[in-house]
């Protein structure tokens, strides 16, 4: 063989396994290019696992009460509120609070004007009758000032201005300017027929007061449309002046609408006395 065909022949073979190692160096770059996305894709999928696991574990271990997180909500467009009609009262409309000065009185009546006996006091609001019967016997200051009021005609046209919906279940009235400041101008006390479990019945009519203080009793008086359970203080319980006879769904009425300041505001269904009536039993 010529020399010229032996380097032909040589740069041939030198070609060819330049080829060959070519071929296997891109081989195994692919090679190495698919194990590092496969590589990648598992370290991928490894840190949205530990994210997620996170994320259940964080959630888990929240200490936000059950009842605030119980459902999502959804969003709420805010035009749509502010254009949103108030709900409608189930009520026909209440006469408006009075402007003028309530009446006032120097000092709370003689409790032997309740006679120590039961009383009638029917109580007619715009959403319907509420009759209550009067123990005398056991709440006779009470019950005599209510007698005194009733018969003065303190509570015609005048709001109830307070609903509770939660923990304890009254509506409270009594108070002329709707304030739930007002009075008669005298206080009472101390308090009288006050159950010794705490535990007031629905259909209960007991009087307000303030707290810490048995003789801040006034005008003011609750109904308990749902058996509610109120913890008495260094001044007792409340005094229990009568139960209700019949209207007890007036004031259930009242209570469905709820209230417009979550569960302790005036009513929704906005109530007030119209008049009220006592009979001597």
């Amino acid at each position: 063989m010529s020399p010229n065909k032996r380097e032909r022949e040589y740069a041939r073979r030198r070609y060819e396994k330049w080829q060959r190692e070519k071929a296997v160096r891109e081989q195994n770059l692919r090679q190495a290019r698919r194990n590092a996305t496969i590589a990648i894709g598992a370290v991928v999928a490894v840190f949205a696992v530990m994210g997620i696991g996170f994320y259940v574990v964080s959630n888990r271990s929240t200490s936000t009460p059950v009842a605030a997180a119980a459902t999502p909500t959804a969003s709420v467009d805010a035009s749509s509120v502010a254009s949103a009609s108030p709900a409608a009262s189930a009520c026909p409309a209440p006469p408006a609070v009075s402007s003028a000065a309530p009446a006032s009185y120097p000092k709370a009546p003689d409790k032997g004007l309740a006679g120590g006996h039961s009383w009638t006091w029917k109580i007619q609001t715009n959403c319907g009758a509420v009759t209550v019967e009067l123990d005398g016997a056991k709440a006779p200051q009470a019950v005599a000032s209510t007698v005194f009021l009733a018969q003065k005609g303190f509570w015609d046209k005048t709001p109830c201005h307070r609903l509770t919906t939660e923990g304890i279940f009254v509506l409270q009235c009594g108070d002329p300017t709707g304030t739930g400041t007002g009075g008669p101008g005298y206080s009472y006390g101390p308090v009288e027929n006050a159950p010794a479990t705490n535990v007031y019945p629905a259909g209960t009519v007991a009087m307000a007061r303030q707290g810490g203080n048995g003789s801040s009793m006034g005008s003011q008086f609750f109904l308990v449309y749902k058996d509610s359970t109120i913890p008495s203080d260094a001044a007792g319980g409340y005094t229990i002046l009568g139960r209700i006879t019949s209207g007890l769904d007036t004031v259930t009425k009242v209570a469905s609408g709820g209230s417009t300041s979550g569960s302790d505001g005036p009513p929704v269904n906005a109530v007030s006395i119209l008049s009220t009536t006592l009979t001597s039993g």
